[in-house]
Order: structure tokens, then sequence, then C-alpha cells
């Protein structure tokens, strides 16, 4: 039977509350899961809820591995104001009376923000500048610019308009969106860019990530979810399996990459993992010359 730390060892996909770092889900998932050998892949602001990828025990290994390029969000966009942060947690810079703009103006600033675009991130982001994170730069007082990175926005739908917030505010119109995007877009820079080409200024006030590459939030559950049973997501047989391409071997070839030998490469590009007659995966494999070899055992021989 396999020790405990084997057993509990996988990928926990969280659905993340407002208003705690992605850190801090981190530092409760070592206690609930009693390891230090945790991680996560794809920072989650505070204010944003929703899919954020973790790693316990020995699959924190696949955090570097996973091909999370690709991401989806719901969020609300504010039209007629801006703010330091483009978000609602930054200062207010400038108000402008949004109610004049039309829904086909709306729709066609949207279109042109969709697609292969450059676009400049947010200065409270992660990026780094001279070797300092933007985001503590801005904190200093640091007068900055950051260059445009090319991103691809796949879909950008306006759901549902509403003009007047839920106050009366005059003035103000919220768009809800759904994006589908490519890895290190950014949606706060996507509202602050919507509202500027419209004339009125735009910040986001709300977001929730519903997936990460493979993992959404049917895979998700809160922390509380996860303190009750104390489980993770999905075990490392389950999360290579469905996270990389697959190719099927027979047991000769599982035992010879489960010692540490090489397969016979077949043509296979990037990180593919390679699964035994036994629905077992074995290893994540990857091509190189003539040799097609392990970068992560996944199955020890012992646990086979």
């Amino acid at each position: 039977m396999a020790d405990a730390t084997i057993e509990k060892a996988g990928l926990l996909i969280v659905d993340k509350e407002a208003g705690i770092t992605s850190h801090d889900v981190v530092s409760r998932c070592r206690k609930i899961f009693n390891t230090r050998r945790v991680g996560h892949a794809g920072t989650l602001d505070p204010m944003a809820t929703g899919v954020l990828v973790v790693g316990i025990e020995r699959a924190t290994k696949l955090l570097g591995l996973l091909s999370l390029t690709t991401k989806s969000y719901t969020a609300t966009i504010r039209l007629g104001a801006s703010t330091t942060t483009d978000d609602r947690e930054g200062e207010i810079l400038t108000t402008v009376d949004a109610s004049g703009v039309a829904d086909d103006e709306i729709a066609s600033a949207v279109a042109d923000l969709t697609g292969d675009i450059q676009q400049v991130p947010a200065k409270v982001s992660a990026i780094k500048v001279d070797g300092r994170r933007a985001h503590a730069l801005v904190r200093t007082g640091a007068d900055f610019d950051l260059a445009a990175r090319p991103v691809t926005v796949s879909r950008f739908d306006v759901l549902a308009t509403r003009r007047g917030d839920e106050n009366d505010t005059a003035g103000v119109v919220d768009l809800d969106v759904a994006v589908d995007c490519s890895s290190g877009t950014y949606i706060r820079s996507m509202a602050r860019d919507l509202g500027s080409a419209l004339g009125v200024g735009g910040h986001l006030t709300a977001l929730r990530r519903t997936a990460v590459g493979p993992f959404t939030l049917e895979h998700a559950r809160t922390l509380d979810e996860v303190r009750e049973d104390g489980r993770v997501s999905l075990d490392i047989d389950e999360a290579v399996k469905i996270s990389f391409p697959r190719r099927d071997i027979s047991d000769d070839e599982a035992e010879s990459i489960s010692q540490g030998r090489w397969l016979e490469p077949i043509g296979m590009k990037g990180v593919y993992v390679v699964v035994d007659p036994h629905e077992q995966a074995i290893a994540l494999i990857q091509e190189k010359g003539k040799r097609a070899s392990s970068v992560m055992v996944v199955r020890p021989a012992t646990l086979r």
C-alpha cells in the first residue's frame, strides 16, 4: 500500500474567495494537509475569486510543467471612472458621465480589444522592472512605464449592460463580460483600455476566474470544503492524464521508464504522459533526438 505522503499528493483546484491572496491559500493548505510542500500556479489578486491551481506534496513538481496557457473569466467593468490601479481598489483619477455611450459604440470598442492585440499591463502587476515588481515600485511613487506585450483575447462578450448602479449613481455604465484569453492577459487592463477607447474611463469592479487550462470551477472547491474532507481534487495520476497529451505503452516499456531508462521517440512534441495497460500514468516524457526521456516519474517502480 502507498504511504500517506503519496496518497495525498495531487492537485487541489481551489475556488478562491475574495479578500485573500494566493499565498494565503497556500498557507492555509499547508495547515490542512500538514505539509510544507504546497505551491500554486497562476496568481489571483485578492479582489478576484475563482480557480486557483494548487500542488500538494510531489505534485508541486507538476506546477512548472503544466501548460496553463488559456484562462477564462467573468468580470464587471465600470465605465465612467478611471482609477490608479485600474480596479475598484484604487483611487479614482477621473469621472466622466458615460450614460450617453451607446451600445453599438461599446460593441465596436470591445471588438477592437478582441483577437491578437498589444496590451500594456497595469502598473500594479507583478511584472519586474529593473529587478523589482511593478506593484512595489508604484508604492514608492516611482515614475515608470511598462511596455506593451502581445496577448490573445479569443472571447470578449458583453453579457449584460446596466446603466446606473444599485445606488442609482448617475453617469456610470456597468458591463458584465466573459473573457477567454491567453496567459499574461490582464482583465483590469482591458477595462482600462475599453474606458479609454470610449473616452469615459473604465475600471474593473469584479473578477472571477472560471477556468485555467483544463481546470474549471467544476473541479474547484472552497477552502472550507477542503477542510471538511481533506482530499485533493485530482491525484497525480488523474492530474497528468487530464493535463498532458497521452501515449500508451506496454508493461515492459513502463518498467523500463520507471527504472530511469528511456523509450523510443514517436514524434510527439512537448511534454506528454505515458500510460501503461492498467491505465496507470507512469511518467511525463519529452523527446529529444533519439530518446524519449522522463522529465518526471509519476509512478516509481516501488508503487507499480
